[in-house]
């Protein structure tokens, strides 16, 4: 029963992508402070998502950001990697005994409180559609982070995933150091370059 139970809502960003970490959030909203326009946060434009997460973080009761590395993304595998930046989100907050964890999906990471998986749920939970956008925005700010120091993947225009920049880019320079290396298109092999941070900056400046 979710009467008067504190409900959280859980997801993540960037499970698609063929750099950079996973990220995911975990928000408790405050019924008192409405938030307008809370959405699946893939269909609301980066403005708008910035705004919001900044509305999220001012109102809501509390709120949480965590990620999973590239090398734990690579070791474990991306689903894996989700459910542990799930967990790492909802481990930063206090939650009661009889707090309801609500995610975004079928997958859920094992937690010691009650738990729903609801599919779509980042269109029809409130609390889950603010968890996809503070892990939206989050992850894109950290890949537009990650462009300054690799500047010749394009990072801050796709995020990561595989659009055909993206993949032209890896044909052209080859993986880097943020690349998902498990990832078809980047597995060792597959390219025959390796781009470093340091070694990407002084290519990006010479160009």
């Amino acid at each position: 029963m979710r009467l008067k139970r504190p409900i959280y809502g859980v997801d993540e960003a960037g499970r698609g992508p063929l750099a950079g970490p996973v990220y995911a959030a975990c928000v408790r909203l405050d019924a008192r402070r409405t938030i307008e326009g809370l959405a699946d946060s893939k269909q609301l434009s980066a403005r708008r998502r910035v705004s919001l997460a900044e509305q999220i973080k001012r109102k809501a009761v509390a709120w949480a950001i965590a990620f999973a590395s590239v090398a734990e993304i690579d070791r474990l595998n991306i689903l894996q990697a989700s459910l542990l930046a799930m967990r790492r989100a909802v481990q930063q907050l206090a939650l009661t005994e009889d707090a309801l964890v609500l995610i975004d999906g079928k997958h859920a990471p094992q937690l010691n409180f009650e738990v729903e998986t609801i599919v779509k749920g980042d269109s029809l939970v409130a609390e889950i559609s603010a968890a996809s956008i503070l892990a939206k925005t989050a992850r894109d700010a950290e890949m537009i982070r990650l462009h300054e120091h690799y500047p010749v993947y394009g990072f801050d225009q796709h995020k990561g995933y595989p659009t055909r920049a993206h993949l032209d880019a890896i044909r052209l320079y080859g993986i880097s150091d943020v690349h998902r290396h498990s990832f078809s298109p980047c597995r060792p092999g597959n390219q025959s370059r390796r781009l470093s941070e340091n070694s990407d900056r002084r290519e990006g400046e010479a160009g």
